[in-house]
């Protein structure tokens, strides 16, 4: 019994990550800069599934999460992480007000509210103009590296139900690793 209920739930979950298999990537990354700063714009596609959007217009708060890393290359020895960011985009929707509440770790503005589910996927997919580091710490003609990754829409379930029920990771999708290198 204990090796059918094993097979079982291994299957579950092989069957389960086959589904939720998407294919998101990010997409259009920039690295820029403006007087002060280095700055970067990226979007998720493919962030959006029918599971996802019947979450969110359920009310479930859905989050996703992006890794930025900003190494300096060197010679002869391994590279040096300057920046580690971990940024959060969180979107809350209200029944009663029929509004979007969402939430970018990043941006000093506070929350966004906006009634259209259009508008609200567009501002959790996109980071416009996140800074990353000041152009003052950056050494002239050395050569860098941003990487850059998503985890989109974490589901914790209640109560620690999650470490009981791990083969059950609702669409749990992220993507793969990004680089962009360039001298400053």
């Amino acid at each position: 019994m204990r090796k059918t209920l094993f097979v079982f739930f291994g299957l579950l979950f092989l069957w389960q990550q086959i589904l939720s298999a998407e294919d998101t990537a990010l997409t259009n990354i920039v690295v820029t800069n403006n007087r002060d700063d280095l700055l970067l714009y990226l979007n998720a596609t493919g962030a959006f599934s029918e599971k996802i959007k019947g979450a969110v217009l359920s009310g479930v708060p859905t989050t996703f999460l992006f890794y930025i890393t900003l190494n300096k290359n060197r010679n002869y020895w391994m590279n040096k992480t300057i920046v580690d960011l971990k940024v959060t985009h969180t979107v809350k929707y209200d029944n009663l007000k029929k509004e979007f509440h969402i939430d970018r770790s990043w941006d000093p503005g506070g929350p966004l509210v906006t009634s259209s589910f259009e508008e609200a996927q567009q501002l959790m997919i996109k980071i416009d103009s996140l800074k990353i580091i000041s152009l003052q710490e950056l050494e002239k003609g050395r050569h860098y590296q941003i990487r850059a990754k998503a985890e989109l829409s974490k589901l914790t379930l209640p109560l620690h139900l999650h470490r009981v029920l791990f083969f059950l990771s609702f669409w749990d999708v992220e993507t793969d690793w990004y680089a962009i290198d360039f001298t400053y």
